[in-house]
């Protein structure tokens, strides 16, 4: 029987939404191993790499292969509180740790590939890592570092050899094949709702990434991600394009999806990746439900997007960044859906979005999610009025389901972020009278120029509507006689030439878009854009570049 899943009747829903938290939970147990009870052969995911290779995998054999994992963590004495950091591709054996980790009650820590060996040595002090689990080509970056982490006793590799580590393959087989029908304690672990379970680095912009706490409750919010948001059926083939490092696969790759019993589909990308490589995929394994950033969904609609049979494809969702309207126009007409855009944190679950069955606005955040009361405040916590530009305020009373319980080690943030009742996300946004939000930018990025305060995501949207533009980012460049001017950063698309002629021309099309006084005084080309590992742009990187200060 499938649960009615979109919100026609949006105000009721919110105004009778709860998630009920128990005193224990624990995912792996709780959602895992009883969808491998209840049917055998309920498939959980179809894995496929770039070669071609393909896997499927149902719960029970998540159940199995996770109870195997846990059975040689406890040997080499992994237990309940203990921190492990994680660090592995999209395979298979992520999602197996991982259950098994939970299973034991330790704390986990998920980590992109992509980080450099001083990235790793500052997380791995930072959270006081028992153990570390990654593959050959990232052990080394480990080694390299290791002897600056005393605290750290154990390292897995899920496969090959190397000195100082031990090798998951092995000891599947030796000195014998370790149980596939329980963990092997002397009782069942039980994780209360509230006890530590999950550490996200956040990808810091002008710091060292701050520490984010999420307790064994946290999966219970991603009911109002995969439910309400990605409209998740239990019958779903769900996609969402992240790395195994950051939070958004905690929202399109396991929790909420498995909640709700639909199957992921996950793509191993390694190296060079054309972002185009996804359609035949969503068209050959009839993929129901698509998750990107605005990044891709760029990349995608470059393509004839009618040459596709995605007739399976029902919903799209994208977060992240805003979604600019000319991508979201573009996909539309190239495949008939709607992107219904969600946004949040790596701190929250999705607390905004546009929600199926519900009229969306094209650049809209959306609107609150069931479970979240969400306020506009002006610098004196006070709240603002329509159409007026507020931080993003979440009301603690009640306090979410998905809300992070605090950054670890740094009381300064927590005291920054946590004021009189509200947990303040460090982004602006506005409100219109239907009670749309509407991104602004994070605090540190709204520009104010001759007594206006500028949007750079209103900019960038009008600045994508050029065909000759690529990517684009907007800053606050110092000018003597107006203070601050608008700069943009710009890459243009294949085989286009940067020239005076050319940025004179896209500085008329956004003064013909939207109000003149927002049009970039000063355009400059670049080869790619400063990103995160997380593919966010750094601006703090362009706005030394365009000679302004950065902010603390």
């Amino acid at each position: 029987m499938h649960r009615k899943h979109n919100l026609k009747d949006y105000a009721k829903t919110c105004a009778t939404f709860s998630i009920e938290v128990p005193e224990y939970y624990n995912f792996a147990y709780d959602v895992v191993d009883q969808w491998a009870e209840r049917d055998r052969n309920k498939l959980a995911m179809i894995w496929v790499d770039q070669e071609g290779n393909e896997k499927k995998l149902t719960f029970r054999d998540f159940r199995n292969a996770s109870n195997e994992a846990a059975n040689i963590f406890l040997k080499y004495g992994i237990q309940q509180g203990d921190p492990v950091f994680i660090m592995l591709h999209r395979i298979p054996e992520w999602w197996i740790f991982v259950l098994a980790l939970l299973k034991l009650g330790a704390v986990i820590c998920p980590a992109p590939t992509l980080l450099t060996p001083k990235d790793i040595l500052y997380r791995l002090k930072a959270g006081h890592f028992r153990m570390v689990i990654t593959d050959e080509e990232n052990a080394v970056k480990v080694d390299e570092v290791v002897g600056e982490c005393p605290g750290l006793s154990v390292r897995c590799l899920v496969s090959g050899e190397r000195k100082g580590w031990f090798n998951y393959q092995d000891e599947l087989l030796y000195p014998a094949p370790v149980s596939r029908h329980t963990v092997s304690t002397a009782e069942k672990v039980t994780t209360r709702s509230e006890e530590p379970m999950l550490t996200y680095f956040t990808s810091g912009t002008t710091s060292e990434p701050k520490m984010v706490l999420h307790n064994y409750g946290y999966p219970l919010g991603h009911q109002v991600t995969a439910r309400f948001w990605q409209d998740t059926r239990d019958n779903d083939l769900h996609f969402s394009v992240t790395d195994t490092g950051w939070a958004k696969c905690a929202w399109g790759k396991i929790f909420g999806q498995w909640i709700e019993g639909a199957c992921l589909f996950v793509y191993d990308i390694r190296g060079k990746f054309v972002a185009t490589e996804l359609l035949p995929l969503l068209e050959k394994y009839e993929v129901t439900i698509f998750c990107a950033p605005p990044t891709i969904y760029r990349m995608l609609v470059l393509a004839d997007l009618k040459k596709f049979d995605l007739r399976q494809l029902r919903h799209c969702t994208s977060a992240g960044e805003p979604l600019n309207p000319e991508t979201m126009r573009i996909w539309k007409e190239g495949t008939g859906l709607d992107i219904h855009e969600g946004y949040g944190q790596t701190e929250t679950c999705c607390m905004v979005a546009n929600f199926p069955g519900c009229r969306i606005k094209p650049g809209s955040m959306g609107r609150p999610s069931p479970g979240w009361h969400i306020e506009l405040h002006d610098e004196q916590g006070e709240p603002v009025g329509v159409d007026e530009q507020g931080r993003v305020a979440v009301k603690l009373d009640p306090r979410p389901v998905g809300l992070l319980v605090e950054y670890l080690g740094d009381e300064k943030v927590n005291q920054k972020a946590f004021v009189n009742g509200f947990y303040y996300t460090g982004d602006k946004a506005y409100r219109d009278e239907e009670g749309y939000f509407w991104f602004v930018g994070r605090d540190d990025d709204v520009i104010k120029s001759s007594g206006y305060r500028i949007s750079p995501f209103e900019v960038e949207s009008a600045l994508l509507t050029h065909p000759a533009v690529k990517e684009a980012a907007v800053v606050g460049a110092p000018d003597p006689i107006r203070g601050i001017i608008v700069k943009a950063y710009l890459v243009l698309k294949p085989h286009l030439q940067p020239s005076e002629h050319l940025a004179m021309e896209i500085q008329n099309h956004v003064k013909e878009i939207t109000a003149p006084y927002k049009y970039p005084r000063s355009v400059e080309f670049l080869e790619k854009l400063p990103k995160t590992h997380s593919g966010k742009i750094r601006r703090n990187v362009l706005r030394a570049m365009a000679g302004a200060k950065n902010p603390d």
